[in-house]
């Protein structure tokens, strides 16, 4: 069954208590969060913070999806680094942030970090997907161990030269090999890929996705833009996809609270629709 959750930095300023409440009143199911909202480093949440954040969240009746951001406002982390020193502390940073999903009560990672997973210039692509790989593969024993799923999002061309197509990135899922290595697909970032439209999109990799995010691509929420959301949650109902849907923004112009209200109504709305 599909379940509407939101993303937390939409609430920047808002303890997570008043959060919580907001997003429950307004009948989302879930919240997803960004590790920076927390502190400068998921290692400085101690785990009394970990477990007091878990509870705040369930005793406001919502579920925590996870974390997303993982490696956003950090320093020294990297996916692709030729440097064996910079890579083995983003491994060490991604098992951290394994354990912190667990502990406040997620099972879901998305790995967007553009900059944390370019490829540099004097790199071959060949090397940069190897390295990619061997990171990547060397964290799936924490992942399976704990229970949480790392999806790799495709974003477009403007944001970064690795994993900027659907197809590229399942190509490196198949390689990293584990089930709990899949794929996350965005709105946002499906508009621009060059393998079709969102839906059909949607249609063909839907099965292979761990999670969702919905947004449109003039950076506000489902309905806030020209985006129709019927015929997409037309395709995510046709796939079987039976996951979160979170809303994930860029543009906080029209207020937290607004933009939460209008991108439920605008995914209830094409929900029901889709399933009549």
């Amino acid at each position: 069954m599909i379940r509407f959750g939101i993303c937390n930095e939409l609430f920047e300023g808002w303890d997570l208590a008043r959060t919580c409440a907001v997003v429950k009143e307004l009948g989302y199911d879930g919240i997803e969060l960004a590790p920076f909202t927390l502190a400068p480093l998921v290692t400085m949440l101690g785990k009394d913070r970990r477990a007091e954040i878990k509870q705040t969240i369930e005793e406001s009746g919502l579920e925590t999806i996870g974390l997303h951001w993982l490696l956003a406002k950090t320093d020294g982390y990297h996916l692709t680094s030729p440097d064996p020193t910079v890579r083995f502390n983003t491994i060490d940073y991604l098992k951290a942030l394994i354990e912190a999903t667990r502990e406040m009560g997620g099972s879901v990672m998305v790995f967007g970090s553009p900059k944390q997973r370019d490829i540099a210039m004097d790199l071959s692509r060949e090397d940069g997907e190897r390295f990619a790989v061997e990171v990547l593969q060397t964290v799936t024993g924490d992942l399976e161990a704990h229970g949480v799923e790392l999806c790799m999002e495709p974003l477009t061309s403007e944001e970064t030269n690795f994993l900027t197509s659907i197809a590229e990135t399942r190509a490196l899922i198949e390689r990293v090999g584990h089930p709990n290595v899949t794929l996350h697909l965005d709105v946002k970032a499906m508009s621009s890929d060059p393998g079709g439209t969102v839906p059909d999109l949607i249609r063909r990799h839907a099965p292979y996705a761990g999670h969702f995010h919905a947004n449109d691509p003039n950076l506000r929420g489902p309905g806030m833009g020209n985006t129709d959301f019927g015929p997409i949650m037309k395709a995510l109902v046709d796939s079987g996809y039976d996951r979160w849907v979170s809303v994930e923004v860029f543009d906080f112009a029209p207020g937290a609270e607004e933009t939460a209200r209008q991108s439920l109504d605008c995914l209830r709305r094409t929900l029901a629709g889709a399933q009549a």
